[in-house]
């Protein structure tokens, strides 16, 4: 037998996917059109959404995610810490170089959990918390990365700084996550062939945790 669910939190969900996919707002009559529902209906969700700070309208009525998403997003990112710090941990030790879980965060890559390794003289003392342009650095270039085979990986050399270099895979198959998974080094040149399988299977293994 097919399990009970709410129909009303079926499509008050449903408004907060498809705002967050429209980062130019819609209106109800669109949200209406969108979600094949009825603009009473939908005006209704809105309303309730709003008053949870989950919705807000601007001054030409066009409706966005609200802010009230980020507090409950807040109770996410320690989760995605504490289940990806143990495949991260791994990766630095065995490539000898900073490991970092990163996700987007509107048009910025957001730090979210890093680990350095324990047994090298020198390496990247990367912050949890620094921020920077999605278009930026291996780990912001290989968010935007969609690949079925799980192969692709980008690689960085001083774009975010001198003498730095970053190699990132993408988490996949996660729904609602942007993110990846990557390394950086200041000791020379990436070796590609050692290093990227091991970002690859450390990518994968995040996303295999987080479903």
């Amino acid at each position: 037998m097919a399990s009970e669910t709410s129909q009303t939190l079926d499509r008050g969900l449903r408004v907060l996917r498809v705002l967050s996919e429209s980062p130019g707002g819609l209106t109800v009559t669109e949200l209406s059109g969108r979600l094949e529902v009825n603009r009473t209906v939908v005006y209704r969700l809105v309303s309730t959404l709003e008053q949870h700070g989950l919705v807000r309208r601007d001054a030409r009525s066009r409706l966005f995610v609200g802010l009230g998403v980020l507090h409950l997003a807040s109770g996410v990112q320690p989760l995605l810490r504490d289940l990806a710090m143990p495949v991260l941990r791994r990766l630095a030790e065995s490539v000898g170089s900073t490991a970092h879980l990163t996700v987007a965060d509107g048009d910025e890559a957001l730090a979210l959990a890093v680990v350095e390794p324990t047994w090298t003289d020198f390496h990247v003392s990367y912050r949890v918390g620094a921020r920077h342009p999605l278009s930026q650095g291996a780990a912001g270039k290989a968010i935007s990365l969609t690949d079925p085979a799980g192969s692709a990986y980008a690689v960085t050399s001083g774009e975010l700084q001198s003498g730095a270099r970053g190699l990132a895979a993408p988490v996949l198959g996660v729904e609602g996550l942007h993110a990846s998974v990557g390394v950086v080094t200041l000791d020379g040149a990436i070796d590609e062939d050692v290093v990227a399988p091991q970002v690859l299977a450390a990518a994968h293994e995040v996303a295999e945790r987080l479903r």
